[in-house]
C-alpha cells in the first residue's frame, strides 16, 4: 500500500544535476517491502539501468555498508536508516512532540501518527499505535496516498490552490475501496472543507475497515508542515464517535505540538 515519490523522467546532466547520484537514490528506492531483496537483474529492471551501471551502483553502497549481498541478492542494510534519521534529528520537535502525541494516545485508547507531505504522498514522521488497525505496517518512513488520507488531506489544504490542482492533475485518482473518491472535484470539494474547519475525517477511503481524523500542526508563520490524526476500526469507533469524543482531543494535542513551534495564537 505504500508507494514511492515519482521523480523528474530522464533530467538532463549540468552543474546542478549530477545524474550518478541520482541514479544511486533510484537504487535505494528500488528495494520494498514488496522487494527486500534482489538480484543484480532485478535492480536494473526495476531501475532501467544496464546491468553495468546497476553493478557499480550497488558495489559502491555495499562498499559503504549501505547494501548487503551473499553473491548473489541484494539487500539494504540496517545503516540506511541514517540517511532517514538525518531528517528526523533536523527536526528535534519531533522528540517533544513525542510525549503529546503518547499522552493523546493514553487518553483515546486509538493510535495516533504524524506526518508530513512529499508531493501527493503521506510520509510518516511518527507513530504511536495501540494495536494494529491495518493489513499493512506502518511505521516511520512509511508513505501513503494523500489524496485518501485524513493526514493527506489536511496537508493537501494547506497548497495554494494552482500548486493543488497540479499536483493532482500529475496522478489519476485510484480505487482502493467503495468508499474512495476518484473524482477530482469531490475532492477538492473535500479538501477545501478540511482548510474551513480546521481538521478532516476520512472513512474507510484508503482501507474498508480503517477511519481516522486529522489535524493541521502549524509553524510560527501559521503554515501547515504537517499534521496529526487518531486512527482507528470503523466497526467500533464510529464517525460521530470520532468527531464528538476523539476530536476535541485531537485538537488539544495539535495546538500544543503547534505552539511547540512556534505558531502564534493557538
Amino acid at each position: 500500500m505504500s508507494s514511492q515519490p515519482s521523480l523528474p523522467q530522464d533530467p538532463k546532466p549540468s552543474d546542478s544535476y549530477v545524474q550518478s547520484f541520482a541514479r544511486g537514490l533510484e537504487v535505494i528506492r528500488s528495494f520494498s517491502a514488496a522487494a527486500p531483496e534482489q538480484t543484480l537483474t532485478e535492480v536494473a529492471t526495476q531501475t532501467g539501468l544496464t546491468r553495468a551501471g546497476a553493478r557499480r551502483i550497488l558495489l559502491t553502497l555495499h562498499t559503504l555498508g549501505y547494501v548487503h549481498t551473499d553473491g548473489k541478492y541484494f539487500r539494504l542494510s540496517p545503516r540506511i536508516l541514517d540517511l532517514g534519521f538525518a531528517y528526523l534529528t533536523s527536526l528535534p520537535i519531533w522528540n517533544l512532540a513525542e510525549p503529546v502525541m503518547e499522552g493523546l494516545v493514553a487518553d483515546v485508547r486509538e493510535s495516533s501518527s504524524a506526518a508530513v507531505l512529499d508531493e501527493l504522498d503521506v510520509v510518516y514522521v511518527l507513530r504511536v499505535p495501540t494495536h494494529k488497525i491495518m493489513r499493512t505496517s506502518l511505521g516511520v518512513g512509511s508513505r501513503l496516498p494523500a489524496t485518501m488520507t485524513s493526514l493527506g488531506r489536511v496537508l493537501l489544504a494547506g497548497l495554494p490552490t494552482d500548486v493543488l490542482r497540479q499536483r493532482l492533475a500529475a496522478r489519476p485518482l485510484e480505487r482502493l475501496t467503495a468508499y474512495t473518491t476518484t473524482d477530482t472535484d469531490v475532492l477538492l470539494q473535500r479538501i477545501d472543507e478540511a482548510r474551513r474547519q480546521g481538521w478532516c475525517l476520512v472513512n474507510q477511503e484508503l482501507e474498508e475497515g480503517l477511519i481516522s481524523i486529522a489535524a493541521p500542526l502549524t509553524d510560527r508563520t501559521g503554515r501547515t508542515v504537517a499534521a496529526l490524526n487518531i486512527s482507528g476500526q470503523a466497526n467500533r469507533t464510529t464517525p460521530e464517535v470520532m468527531c464528538e469524543t476523539l476530536l476535541p482531543h485531537l485538537l488539544r494535542a495539535a495546538r500544543t505540538i503547534s505552539r511547540m513551534m512556534g505558531a502564534p495564537g493557538v
